[in-house]
């Protein structure tokens, strides 16, 4: 079982030259709600389209032009703080968010900074070493996004893409309860995955649906504790933002960097100032982007074209009532019916289609050598030809046919994976490769009996050995399987080969 904490997550201690410090983490998550049209206006949120082409008039700031709110939009951000066990508030609001960008027509972003839709959730995070903790979520707000300005098609010109200004973030806040970056990427992982199971976000880093700014202090030991007691941030250090990371691995790497940044500024006897930062993987160092903004910088007011959101309570609970069963509930239940370890529970839980895949497997079988199969042959094959589950070769139904078959002693596992080769070359059927190709076990007693007189009547030297030293009854079984063709039924051919010779 997992060991759940909250009030005393281990740390992550970094010795500096004068004292040891602890990181206090937090994260801001933005994550693009999946839905087919942006968040106020009814134009595709289709990736990867022509630049400029995905743009309504009111995403361009046209003179006139109000917002509408997408219905959907609202639906995917009450679904997900639903799936994060987060209170959702019947009532919030829009407010603007003045900046002024070139990827920002209107001037301002439209965003919930006084009453966000969800409120405080929470995040079971499984780490390494067998452990899981709580980490708290402290609100969840739509807001939308920017576009995208381009700065490396022409050495004189910048380039502005508005396909993006508009699409609907969910920003997922923690609160600084992330001890460490293990911890950090731990949490964004398992975000992703409870993301991709209610089908409100596809989590996909590399196109910027999903990305993250990182917040991180460094304090004396101790001073967390005292935090944790009395909710006064004064007891941890100055934070600093690193923007815009979209990979696991990097963030992990800046979060090192930076802590020892702040290390050597405070062991120096300054101070670290409150500020932006980015991080450059190549040099392994942050540098800063700007002073970090507080909310009256940004003149924070209630957008006058938004009237307050209001929901009706009937209509959260029919959405709940639709939640898919999430990872920890899957995870456990596989653990219970299947009887299988935390660890392939673990893994073949890591996304919906896998989960789908091995419960089509395993359903009425044995669920230990159905995981068996579908982690060890069919996820290491996918792996090695750099396919995913949705692309495999072998169906369930085919998957499953090879552990029939195994189960009801007609193919051993050696030649199993001999008829695994070829329905996944081919997509023939299992029990058809058997029949077909002379593959089916040897059970007959009276067959091995003979096969195995014959190993003992040529190799009487051997005999010898093997009735002086009985481990050595190994080599007959050896001999017999080869001379069978691998179909011999091992298990008789060991109780066999062990009566013949006295063992």
């Amino acid at each position: 079982m997992l060991d759940l904490t909250y009030d005393t997550p281990k740390p992550r201690v970094i010795a500096g030259a004068q004292h040891d410090w602890e990181l206090v983490i937090g994260m801001e998550v933005h994550a693009q709600v999946s839905s087919n049209s942006k968040l106020f206006s009814g134009a595709s949120t289709k990736f990867g389209a022509e630049p400029n082409s995905n743009v309504a008039f009111v995403d361009a700031a046209m003179p006139g032009m109000l917002p509408v709110i997408n219905e959907y939009c609202v639906e995917q951000a009450v679904r997900t703080g639903l799936g994060l066990k987060a209170e959702i508030n019947l009532k919030s609001a829009f407010d603007r968010k003045n900046y002024f960008y070139p990827d920002l027509p209107q001037g301002y972003q439209i965003s919930q900074l006084y009453h966000p839709i969800v409120g405080e959730g929470e995040v079971l995070v499984e780490l390494g070493d067998g452990t899981a903790r709580l980490v708290r979520v402290e609100r969840i707000h739509m807001e939308q996004d920017a576009g995208k300005s381009i700065h490396d098609m022409d050495p004189n010109m910048s380039f502005v893409d508005l396909n993006r200004v508009g699409v609907c973030l969910m920003e997922i806040v923690s609160k600084p309860d992330i001890r460490g970056p293990e911890e950090a990427a731990a949490f964004l992982a398992k975000l992703r995955q409870i993301l991709r199971y209610l089908g409100t976000c596809n989590g996909d880093m590399q196109s910027g649906a999903m990305r993250a700014d990182v917040n991180v202090s460094i304090c004396r030991v101790g001073q967390y504790e005292k935090y944790v007691e009395t909710q006064d941030f004064s007891h941890l250090g100055t934070r600093c933002e690193i923007k815009n990371m979209n990979s696991m691995r990097f963030i992990q790497q800046a979060i090192e960097v930076e802590a020892r940044r702040q290390i050597a500024i405070v062991e120096g006897g300054g101070e670290v100032t409150q500020e932006t930062r980015l991080f450059d993987p190549d040099k392994q160092e942050t540098r800063s982007m700007r002073s970090k903004e507080e909310a009256h910088d940004y003149r924070y007011f209630p957008d006058p074209d938004l009237l307050p959101l209001e929901i009706e309570q009937a209509w959260v609970d029919e959405i709940a009532a639709t939640l898919p069963e999430l990872p920890d509930a899957k995870k456990a239940r596989f653990i219970s019916d299947f009887g299988l370890s935390d660890y392939d529970a673990s893994v073949l839980t890591a996304d919906l289609d896998s989960a789908g895949y091995f419960e089509a497997v395993a359903q009425g079988r044995d669920g230990k050598m159905a995981a068996n199969w579908v982690i060890n042959e069919l996820f290491g094959r996918l792996k090695k030809d750099e396919k995913d589950i949705a692309d495999s070769p072998v169906s369930p139904a085919h998957l499953g046919g090879i552990v029939d078959l195994i189960a009801s002693d007609a193919i051993s596992g050696k030649i199993a994976k001999d008829v695994f080769e070829i329905t996944y070359t081919t997509g023939r059927d299992p029990a058809e490769i058997v029949e077909t190709e002379g593959m089916k076990q040897v059970t007959d007693t009276g067959a091995i009996e003979a096969a195995v007189d014959q190993i003992i009547a040529d190799n009487p030297d051997q005999v010898a050995k093997a009735q002086a030293n009985p481990k050595l009854a190994g080599w007959f079984v050896g001999q017999v399987m080869k001379a069978t063709g691998g179909k011999a039924n091992p298990k008789a051919v060991n109780q066999i080969v062990a009566k013949k010779l006295g063992a």
